[in-house]
């Protein structure tokens, strides 16, 4: 007798389910899991503070173009978590927050729709913030071998402003049964974003993307690309703990400082590129504050939003977004930046180690 359709993907979809969750439950038991490594290094960072700044405080604007609308702060809620009953509430409250804040929101990856469709509902989240640019989620390695007109008309269904390709290839290679085969990655996604009907953003998952491959990345069409550093959570160190083997967690340790450094990237990369995001170990204000002033078009966080709304619901949520809020605001007062894209050429210097690795990063990709 053969399977009725779906069957197969049953057993599928269900390990994908239930490791989701676990994700979840790793990043969030902060007591039990260390799951963030390295550093940004966004605190080599420092802009010219003015005693003379000519500004008022009543008049900044932090408003910023965010996939062909404004958004009222230059921060978003980035992709983590999804397919998951735990992952949907989670999703949702960080929707919640997005709207009242003003702020866009990205949900985890939707790949579990091919296999699990019935489960759509839990990744609508436009339906929670209708008035903000919300963005679906993709692996990039999955590209290859997936039929791209499936993805779009997924993207249709949940009425997404835009879709991001993830990169995960040192997450991938720790995951059991994960893809070892990252060739035809680049092809695939210049199809998918040829023809995609929404902008595709191409995002990494914690590792970097080097100043040569941003770039690229931008030349094949991308309408940006999230550089998503190290130096805040790292999915090896996640698959680690998930599998709970003492081996396996020795070898994941050895990629503790693994990766390029978000403030790294962004220097390398230098302040006239554009379209370019950075999330990262993105921890507070002020480190969205030196992302911008190193030429962030946008800054992105996921743990931190997620570890409030699971802590106190969408108002803790709410009441984070707004304490960095306050903080942009005063570090733009104190540099004369009346808006964002001021900020973005406010005065600053490097401590001397970032700015040596700055050179020598761009000297060797090039760039």
């Amino acid at each position: 007798m053969r399977d009725a359709p779906g069957m197969r993907d049953a057993p599928v979809a269900e390990e994908m389910s239930g490791r989701k969750a676990q994700h979840l439950d790793v990043c969030l038991d902060a007591n039990r899991y260390h799951v963030e490594t390295g550093s940004s290094r966004l605190n080599q960072v420092h802009l010219v503070h003015r005693a003379l700044p000519e500004c008022d405080l009543s008049e900044v604007n932090t408003e910023i173009p965010f996939l062909g609308t404004t958004v009222k702060l230059p921060f978003f809620i980035s992709s983590m978590t999804g397919g998951s009953a735990e992952g949907y509430r989670t999703n949702k409250d960080l929707a919640e927050v997005a709207a009242e804040l003003g702020i866009p929101v990205g949900m985890g990856s939707i790949r579990i729709l091919t296999r699990k469709p019935e489960v759509i509902g839990d990744f609508q989240l436009k339906r929670f913030a209708p008035n903000v640019p919300v963005f679906a989620n993709i692996g990039g390695v999955q590209l290859p071998n997936t039929q791209h007109q499936d993805i779009y008309r997924l993207m249709e269904q949940l009425a997404v402003d835009g879709i991001a390709v993830h990169l995960n290839p040192a997450q991938e290679l720790f995951q059991p049964g994960g893809d070892t085969d990252f060739f035809g990655v680049l092809e695939a996604t210049e199809r998918f974003i040829a023809a995609s009907p929404v902008p595709v953003i191409i995002k990494e998952t914690g590792m970097g993307i080097n100043p040569a491959e941003v770039r690229e990345l931008l030349k094949r069409g991308a309408a940006a690309v999230d550089v998503a550093g190290a130096g805040g959570t790292n999915w090896v160190r996640v698959e680690s703990y998930r599998l709970d083997d003492t081996a396996v967690a020795e070898e994941a340790g050895e990629f503790d400082n693994w990766g390029i450094p978000t403030a790294l990237v962004l220097a390398a990369l230098g302040r006239d590129v554009r379209n370019v995001w950075a999330s990262g170990g993105i921890r507070s204000g002020m480190d969205i504050v030196n992302a911008l002033a190193l030429g962030a078009d946008a800054v992105g966080l996921a743990l931190p939003f997620v570890r409030a709304v699971r802590a106190g619901g969408v108002a803790a949520g709410v009441e984070l977004g707004r304490r960095y809020e306050y903080v942009i605001r005063i570090a733009m007062t104190l540099t004369g930046s009346r808006t964002v894209e001021q900020l973005r050429a406010a005065p600053l210097y490097l401590d001397a180690a970032l700015q040596a690795d700055a050179r020598s990063l761009a000297a060797v990709m090039g760039v």
